[in-house]
């Protein structure tokens, strides 16, 4: 496909449209492509970016993947929050402005039960409007249990969703099962969900074949489960502890990462484009004013870490590590808002 017509028109997703986008070519026109990437932004998202933040429940894990420094054979402190743990957690949030909370946790099934997540999402409505989980993979029924009890969103990452890379990452354990954490997101948006995170772990596999599964992933998504929203998000794999980072082969610079966000945004015009604390802060400030509709801040990736910081061992370092009211205030710089709340509910009553 013509590279200006794959910019300009407003065509939608198709393979060859965002196969032209991610081409090496397309780097000559990164300029013209992030002006129209702002354009539909602001005009189907204003100037708005959500803010959110993690709680982490546990760092326990039956995995062994090898990127995480939560795997099952890191010999590093471990740590579980109770009910009254975690809500004591999130009351931080609260009091930092926070109305979207992430629950993470390593695949502790054991503690972090369907039952635990539910009693924990029952006493979080109260103070937030919104409740996501990035977990393990659970059968229909457990998400409908989680849908009830008041969790309407979900992100998983596929990691990779080349088969052969998935599998020598993924040796043992239940996450060895690819088809059963591929077809996730299906089962969440059967229960309801209203809101379907995908991603892959960039390092792990050509950025460029996974670009393209992932939208495929994501239009199969959107034709079939219309009533739920889909977002995308772009965790670049970073510094852990115990973790050799010889294994990412395939990472990439800042210029493909924002090839990548801005190709998305041009192919899924009204899809939410997620921006972790994983990226620095100037990266994170500079593409808030171009394709993100949701940031974190002021993230910790260990359970317990927002009451006792650095006391138990974290999924990965973070690189902007600003707090929440800066990271309203450079939003504010920049003519954006910072929404705290924008889903309550009320609407659904």
């Amino acid at each position: 496909m013509d590279l200006q017509k794959a910019i300009y028109d407003d065509t939608g997703y198709s393979v060859e449209r965002l196969a032209a986008l991610l081409s090496p070519e397309a780097q000559k026109y990164l300029e013209p492509m992030a002006q129209k990437a702002r354009q539909i932004t602001r005009q189907r998202f204003g100037n708005t970016i959500q803010l959110y933040a993690p709680l982490y429940v546990s760092n326990f894990c039956v995995n062994s993947c090898p990127y995480c420094a939560f795997n099952r054979q890191s010999d590093l402190p471990r740590k579980r929050l109770t009910i009254e743990q975690a809500c004591k957690e999130a009351d931080i949030l609260a009091d930092d402005g926070f109305r979207h909370i992430l629950i993470v946790s390593g695949e502790d099934t054991k503690f972090v039960s369907i039952p635990y997540l539910a009693e924990l999402s029952q006493k979080l409505r109260e103070k937030f409007s919104s409740i996501s989980i990035e977990i393990y993979p659970a059968s229909t029924e457990d998400y409908e249990k989680l849908f009830t009890a008041g969790i309407d969103s979900i992100a998983i990452y596929q990691e990779t969703y080349d088969r052969s890379d998935y599998a020598k990452f993924h040796k043992t354990g239940p996450k060895a099962d690819y088809d059963w954490r591929l077809e996730t997101l299906q089962r969440a948006a059967q229960a309801g969900f209203r809101s379907l995170g995908l991603g892959f772990l960039i390092g792990l596999s050509d950025w460029h074949a996974q670009m393209q599964a992932l939208a495929q992933h994501a239009d199969y998504l959107m034709k079939k489960y219309w009533q739920a929203k889909v977002s995308f998000s772009f965790p670049r794999l970073r510094p852990a502890e115990n973790v050799d980072e010889k294994l990412f082969k395939y990472m990439i610079s800042d210029t493909q990462l924002v090839q990548m966000m801005v190709s998305l945004r041009l192919c899924f015009p009204d899809s939410e484009i997620v921006l972790s604390t994983r990226e620095k802060p100037n990266f994170r400030d500079n593409m808030a004013q171009i394709c993100v509709t949701r940031m974190s801040a002021g993230s910790r990736t260990n359970p317990g870490g927002y009451a006792q910081k650095d006391e138990s061992l974290s999924q990965f370092e973070i690189a902007d590590d600003r707090t929440p009211d800066q990271v309203a205030e450079m939003l504010k710089s920049k003519n954006l808002q910072a929404v705290w709340k924008d889903w309550d509910k009320a609407f659904i009553k």
